[in-house]
C-alpha cells in the first residue's frame, strides 16, 4: 500500500491540467515534516500543563519579569530568523541544495531559530529551569527528526549533499564558512507563512499569563516550584 501511494503521489505542474510524479524521497521527506508539525503539537500540550502546574520562585517580581522579557526577546529573534531563513529555503528544500546564506554555516538555520523559539517560550513562566528545559527537549526532538530529513535528502542530492553534511554543521552554526550570493529568488507566500506560524510563539505570552492568573486565584494547583 505504501508502495502505490508513493507511485501515484503527485504535485500541482507549471501548467492546468498536468500533474509530475513525485519522487519517493520528496514524499518522504514531507511525512518526517508532518511528524515534525504533530510531535511539536505535543510539546506544546506538555508545556502548557507544565505552566500549568508549576511556577517559578526565588527570583523575585524584577527576576521573574526579567526572564520572561529575556523570553519575548528570543521569540522576536526567532520569528525573524525564520523569515529570514525563508528567504533561502522557501519551497526549495527538495528540489535544490541551498548551501549560501544562513545555510552556509548551518544546515538546519531554521531549527536552530525554533529552539531559540522554544526557549522564548519557557521563559515566559518566569523559570530559569522551564526555559532551559523547553530549549533542551525541542532540541532533541529536532535532532532525531533531522536525520531523517537528512536521509531523503541524500536520495535527493546524494554526494553533493553528503559533502555538504561533512562540511558544515548540523545546527550550531561555523560563521568562519559564511557565503552569499548577489540575488536571491523570492517567494513571498512561503515568506508569508513562514511569519505567520512564527507568530504563534507569540501564543505563549498571554496564555503563560492567563496561566499564571489562574494560579494566583487557586483555580489550578501548584504542584512544583522552580528556580
Amino acid at each position: 500500500m505504501l508502495a502505490a501511494k508513493l507511485k501515484d503521489a503527485r504535485v500541482r505542474a507549471p501548467f492546468p491540467g498536468a500533474t509530475v510524479t513525485t519522487s519517493p524521497s520528496y514524499v518522504s521527506l514531507s511525512g518526517v515534516q508532518l511528524v515534525r508539525k504533530a510531535t511539536l503539537g505535543v510539546i506544546l500540550l506538555l508545556g502548557l500543563a507544565a505552566f500549568a502546574l508549576t511556577r517559578a520562585k526565588g527570583l523575585g517580581p524584577a527576576g521573574h519579569d526579567t526572564v520572561e522579557m529575556v523570553g519575548l526577546g528570543l521569540i522576536v529573534v526567532c520569528i525573524l530568523g525564520r523569515v529570514w531563513c525563508s528567504l533561502y529555503i522557501g519551497g526549495r528544500k527538495v528540489r535544490e541544495l541551498v548551501d549560501n546564506g544562513p545555510y552556509s554555516i548551518s544546515r538546519n538555520p531554521l531549527y536552530v531559530f525554533s529552539f531559540i523559539g522554544a526557549a522564548g517560550i519557557g521563559a515566559q513562566s518566569g523559570s530559569i529551569v522551564i526555559t532551559l528545559a523547553c530549549f533542551l527537549v525541542s532540541y532533541i526532538v529536532f535532532a532525531v527528526l533531522v536525520r531523517q530529513e537528512e536521509a531523503a535528502l541524500l536520495k535527493v542530492h546524494g554526494e553533493t549533499y553528503a559533502a555538504y553534511m561533512r562540511s558544515t554543521p548540523r545546527f550550531f552554526p561555523n560563521f568562519s564558512r559564511w557565503w552569499d550570493r548577489e540575488t536571491l529568488t523570492v517567494h513571498p507566500v512561503r515568506i508569508a507563512r513562514t511569519f505567520a506560524d512564527g507568530l504563534f510563539f507569540l501564543l505563549a505570552i498571554p496564555v503563560a499569563e492567563g496561566l499564571e492568573y489562574l494560579q494566583q486565584i487557586h483555580v489550578l494547583p501548584v504542584l512544583a516550584s522552580l528556580p
